[in-house]
């Protein structure tokens, strides 16, 4: 058995039972313990919700609802504020665990006892953080530096919503997750919170070796993204890189003047 007694499972579900049936069970089947497993709804279609209610009499899960949609911010709020435990993985329902995944998560809890600085673990991204300094056992310490000739973008991405372990108490150092806007923008102001009030974390460098996504015709992806984000088009591209340069430094320099 994989015991992790002080660590809550924390599901995000939105219309995708059947996704989070195949994470309880790979979960189950990989012999993971948790203190206690949430399950935050966003408002479900009842059909899945039916579901879920049947998931809870065989997975015994704290099922937070909610009577509509309120979006990604509310849903991750609201399931964050019931964990008891000190510590939270979170894992939306279309990812799936791979064989190492237990004693990853292993690791990184222990990396987190002793090193209390530590803020989050991540275990997923799309891409690898462009600056790293080795730490151990596969792991890696994300370094910030806003001074510009760091200058890939893609630093700013120090936090995602992706697979992660992280200590419970994280609304209370960086702020409850913004309940006003749309899914992505959520996220990314989530990910500049992180940065600008310090926060550390690891990186599994075999970024995509813990975890799967899944994305079925069934139940796809219901992450909706707005088109100038996801734009490939180079000029567009390189003002939104720019934007984000610009407007960090403004916020992060300004945020630490207003501090002092």
């Amino acid at each position: 058995m994989n015991s992790f007694k002080t660590v809550s499972l924390l599901i995000t579900h939105y219309n995708r039972s059947k996704s989070l049936e195949q994470l309880l069970r790979c979960l189950k089947i990989q012999d993971c313990e948790f203190a206690e497993i949430v399950v935050s709804d966003d408002g479900s279609k009842p059909e899945h919700l039916e579901m879920v209610k049947k998931l809870q009499e065989a997975y015994f899960f704290k099922l937070v609802l909610t009577p509509h949609n309120k979006g990604l911010g509310n849903n991750i709020n609201k399931g964050q504020r019931v964990i008891t435990s000190p510590y939270t993985l979170y894992v939306q329902e279309d990812f799936i665990p791979k064989a190492l995944f237990a004693d990853k998560l292993s690791d990184a809890l222990s990396f987190m006892n002793i090193r209390p600085e530590l803020d989050i673990v991540r275990f997923y991204a799309y891409f690898k953080y462009p600056y790293l300094k080795p730490y151990k056992n596969g792991f890696s310490e994300m370094v910030f530096n806003a001074l510009p000739w760091f200058w890939k973008y893609r630093k700013f991405y120090f936090y995602s919503d992706h697979p992660h372990l992280r200590r419970s108490d994280f609304l209370e150092k960086f702020g409850n997750y913004n309940e006003e806007t749309s899914g992505d923008v959520t996220e990314y102001q989530k990910m500049m919170s992180v940065i600008q009030n310090d926060g550390k974390g690891l990186f599994y460098d075999d970024f995509q070796g813990l975890f799967e996504q899944q994305n079925s015709s069934e139940e796809p992806s219901t992450m909706v993204r707005t088109s100038l984000r996801e734009s490939k088009n180079p000029i567009i591209t390189i003002v939104r890189h720019l934007y984000r340069h610009l407007k960090f430094n403004f916020d992060y320099h300004f945020s630490k003047y207003t501090n002092n």
